[in-house]
């Protein structure tokens, strides 16, 4: 049987990973495929030979803890087969168990021992019930993470830090490195101390994989009018005209703003102009009044232009598999389907608003730009107003920041 198949920079990551390191790839290189070779390797198999070489039997079990949409479309499943391994005990070469798993159920994992585990995707933030499972398990157990973005700030490394005995919880870290602001009702970081320490921990970490891509990424903005009057309104009233009520914080604020600005028909004239150069488009959406207005577009046909458009849709309620017509749209929610899952049927993404975080929006992107695309040239369409709100979350998704409600809403 021929060897396992790994490009250069793969083979160059899986030589330089540890126990405890976090796999580091941009969204597409092939992080699955690489830390099942370090797998491999480790239960004594060998990489870059023209041959398979068998583990030694049995391996340890391996326990993959993954998204919830990349568990149900089987994704890990094919990756693992070059390998002859597989959860079906018929199929799988060895005796060893294999579990693929959501991150919902890794508590379910935390008495397990002596196994190897690959967290995929970064979820090992906070303090929550996930932490604390990924914690137990990883002083029992190898393990690696696997991350396109690993973290925006030092808070998020907490965890893995504590996992790899660098610090014996949170208020060691604490202690050391963090300097709250006086002036918060909330604890909000002032600043870090001896940065140059947890550079070098992160540093001893992190393997990064040098994957050059052979795709040409092209991002336009297209931008669309809307309801000044209504906008200025809302600003002025501090009042909901939908709900008749005012408007009591920051969040309902920028809602309200978001609705004047995403519900103006001119966003769907220019989203049909789209679609006539590139008639597959998945389309990401973060509300659920932009739901209801795409879907009477495209389930309503109230355009001609839009006969023979099929539509399929993911968000937290409706799970359906990506159309197979020559014409379909593809409507994703942010937070239901921005990471997790991939499409090679496609060479386009429209964005029809923008998410407030630009790790959303990097990982949103890669949903086409996968190593097995039969495309070179992406295209990804922003559509987006002129709006103070709309600029100002342009802004912060510039200098790759959240955006912030609260702090952009008490200067209006």
């Amino acid at each position: 049987m021929a060897g396992i198949q790994l490009r250069d920079y793969q083979l160059d990551a899986v030589r330089r990973m540890k126990n405890g390191c976090i796999l580091c790839g941009g969204v597409g290189s092939g992080k699955s495929r690489t830390a099942l070779a370090y797998y491999y390797l480790c239960e004594d198999g060998e990489v870059g030979t023209d041959e398979y070489v068998p583990m030694g039997d049995p391996p340890k079990d391996l326990y993959i803890i993954t998204t919830a949409r990349k568990r149900d479309t089987c994704e890990w499943e094919g990756e693992l087969s070059p390998f002859l391994l597989s959860p079906n005990h018929e199929v799988n070469l060895y005796s060893n168990k294999v579990v693929i798993d959501s991150w919902n159920n890794i508590q379910k994992y935390a008495e397990v021992q002596n196994a190897f585990f690959i967290f995929d995707e970064q979820r090992v933030v906070g303090t929550g019930a996930w932490v604390k499972a990924f914690l137990r398990i990883a002083k029992a157990n190898r393990w690696i993470l696997l991350s396109a973005t690993p973290g925006d700030t030092w808070q998020d490394y907490i965890p893995v830090f504590i996992a790899n005995g660098f610090y014996k919880n949170k208020s060691e870290f604490t202690r050391e490195h963090i300097v709250y602001s006086h002036f918060t009702k909330f604890p909000k970081v002032d600043r870090y101390l001896n940065t140059g320490r947890l550079i070098r921990l992160r540093n001893s970490i992190l393997i990064n994989m040098d994957f050059k891509r052979e795709t040409v990424s092209h991002h336009e903005d297209v931008f669309v009018p809307y309801s000044i009057e209504r906008y200025k309104d809302i600003c002025r009233t501090r009042w909901n005209p939908w709900e008749n009520k005012p408007i009591e914080n920051a969040t309902e604020l920028c809602y309200a703003l978001r609705k004047v600005v995403n519900s103006d028909e001119s966003r769907q004239v220019a989203l049909l102009r789209i679609l006539e150069k590139h008639p597959r488009a998945i389309i990401f959406y973060n509300f659920d009044y932009e739901l209801e207005i795409l879907r009477e577009m495209f389930l309503g046909r109230c355009n001609s232009k839009l006969d023979g458009f099929e539509m399929a849709e993911w968000n937290g309620h409706t799970h359906q598999p990506i159309p197979e017509s020559e014409s379909w749209v593809y409507l994703v929610q942010y937070n239901a389907g921005a990471e997790g899952w991939n499409c090679i049927k496609t060479d386009t993404i429209i964005f029809y608003s923008q998410s407030y975080s630009y790790k959303v929006m990097v990982q949103s992107s890669g949903r086409i730009d996968r190593m097995n695309t039969p495309y070179t040239d992406l295209y990804y369409y922003h559509l987006k107003s002129r709006s103070g709100i709309d600029l100002a979350i342009s802004k912060a998704l510039k200098d790759k920041k959240k955006f912030n409600e609260t702090g952009w809403a008490k200067w209006r």
